[in-house]
């Protein structure tokens, strides 16, 4: 069942429900999988859809950032937003799963002590491996400490 038919789902029986909160999170969020997929002329891919979630929450991260800290209403609606739509999400990997990853990317390039020099080439092998289900930055950081030697 693809993103799409599955957050449908979720906003009839939101309806259903009577939930109108959620049936507008969902709604918003089923706005956006469908203009990525007119875009593309095409099925999404699970990464496409997962793209369109994580640029949803992060939108919705941002408002809630910027918002006035008097700004209570808004803050509430991001969060309950938030809590809706990382339901679809994919699921963020730990710590010790990255690392994993990062052990198994440097033993595939055949890095056994990883420099500097070697930074690029390790982020272009492990990134794509971790897209969506990790912190961009936070992967960034710890392949930077690691090449640095900490």
């Amino acid at each position: 069942m693809s993103k799409i038919e599955e957050v449908r789902a979720e906003m009839m029986k939101a309806m259903k429900d009577g939930d109108k909160k959620r049936k507008a999170v969902l709604s918003l969020l089923l706005s956006a999988l469908k203009a990525k997929w007119v875009d593309k002329h095409a099925d999404l891919t699970v990464e496409e859809e997962n793209d369109v979630i994580q640029k949803e929450i992060k939108q919705t991260t941002e408002t809630m950032e910027t918002a006035p800290k008097d700004r209570t209403d808004i803050i509430e609606e991001s969060r309950f937003a938030l809590s809706v739509l990382s339901e679809f999400a994919p699921k963020a990997l730990s710590k010790e799963e990255i690392e994993t990853i990062l052990r198994n990317t440097l033993s595939q390039l055949g890095i056994s002590k990883p420099e500097s020099k070697d930074r690029g080439r390790i982020m272009k092998a492990f990134m794509p491996q971790v897209k969506g289900r990790a912190d961009g930055a936070a992967v960034s950081r710890m392949v930077a400490d690691l090449c640095s030697g900490k």
